[in-house]
């Protein structure tokens, strides 16, 4: 398959791709409602990962703007605090990073699919902390609160890189499906006759 974007007109073809991004951006945003109630781990979640998805399957710049729809839908339900310029940021950058990777194949993609697990996970944990320190007033505007704040997002930031560590390279692994399906439906050449 060529490495080039994928148009819109193509994604309308190939609707499964799409679908397939709906499907786990939705899952993203019930889980991000209901794994409370659940009694998950705070910041196991699945964003990350809809966003590498959505980058390998759509092909597409726009594919930046899923993490942006799973938080915008979720927070109109949950509602978000005052850091959330920090928190929406942080997803922009994580978005952004994704669309960067997204003609990758192989053991490449595999590899961008770890370090955006673990550099998503460690950028979310220190931009969100330093909102927390900057905006929140629960630690003193000093470097002991900066540091007093990381440390106590260090149980967030491990459920959060560990479940990256599995579901971001699941992502990957669920495109390179999407995209063996599509090839072995393809009409395969006629030879010609003689």
């Amino acid at each position: 398959m060529a490495s080039r974007d994928l148009t819109f007109r193509e994604l309308a073809r190939r609707w499964w791709r799409p679908a397939v991004v709906v499907l786990v951006l939705t899952a993203a945003v019930v889980w991000r409602l209901v794994a409370p109630g659940l009694g998950a781990p705070p910041n196991l979640e699945i964003a990350t990962a809809a966003t590498f998805l959505g980058a390998l399957l759509l092909r597409n710049r726009w594919a930046a703007v899923v993490p942006f729809a799973v938080v915008a839908v979720s927070d109109a339900v949950l509602g978000n605090t005052q850091i959330m310029w920090f928190t929406w940021s942080a997803w922009a950058v994580i978005g952004v990073g994704a669309i960067f990777v997204r003609h990758l194949r192989g053991p490449a993609r595999y590899a961008a699919a770890l370090g955006l697990g673990v550099g998503g996970s460690l950028w979310f944990f220190a931009w969100t902390n330093f909102g927390v320190w900057l905006m929140d007033g629960l630690y003193p505007q000093t470097l002991d609160g900066l540091l007093a704040s990381y440390v106590a997002g260090l149980p967030f930031l491990r459920t959060m890189l560990l479940g990256n560590l599995v579901l971001v390279p699941l992502a990957a692994a669920v495109a390179s499906l999407v995209e063996r399906t599509e090839v072995a439906a393809s009409p395969v050449a006629q030879p010609a006759k003689p």
